[in-house]
């Protein structure tokens, strides 16, 4: 760890804590060369592959514009959105694994958005799953209402 003052290439720890509900470490540095403190936080990097193979970092932001899109004229709020996103961040975290396919991103949505919103969730899933009729869409109302 670079000292961000004197780019000495070397520090101590002086604290550590968990933070972000316990997604990341904070810890507090002393630089022995010219003994000033700074702050720096490690986490673990979540990355998305893809279906083309390319691999880029999970974007909560990215899955709350998705599912905006499928809750327009929807009574859902902003701050419903921000806690979907968490949720599937949460849940993907969960599995232990710092690459996930996109296609367990579609998955880990699909759950948290259809106890928000079935019309979104309805919405969301045409495009996930790819429906291409009518019976598609009857099946899923038909599993709705059941569960």
């Amino acid at each position: 760890m670079f000292c961000p003052f004197c780019r000495y290439t070397d520090s101590r720890v002086l604290d550590s804590r968990v933070a972000d509900d316990g997604l990341s470490i904070r810890r507090r540095r002393l630089c022995p060369e010219c003994e000033r403190r700074f702050t720096t936080i490690e986490q673990v990097q979540l990355n998305v592959v893809k279906r083309s193979g390319v691999v880029e970092p999970f974007d909560r932001a990215k899955v709350i514009e998705g599912v905006r899109a499928a809750c327009k004229g929807r009574p859902v709020s902003d701050a419903d959105l921000a806690r979907l996103g968490q949720q599937v961040e949460e849940a993907l975290r969960a599995t232990g694994s710092c690459e996930v396919p996109s296609d367990d991103v579609g998955v880990a949505i699909l759950g948290p958005l259809g106890e928000l919103d079935p019309i979104a969730y309805l919405r969301f899933a045409s495009v996930y799953k790819h429906w291409q009729t009518l019976d598609d869409f009857e099946a899923e109302i038909e599993h709705l209402r059941k569960a």
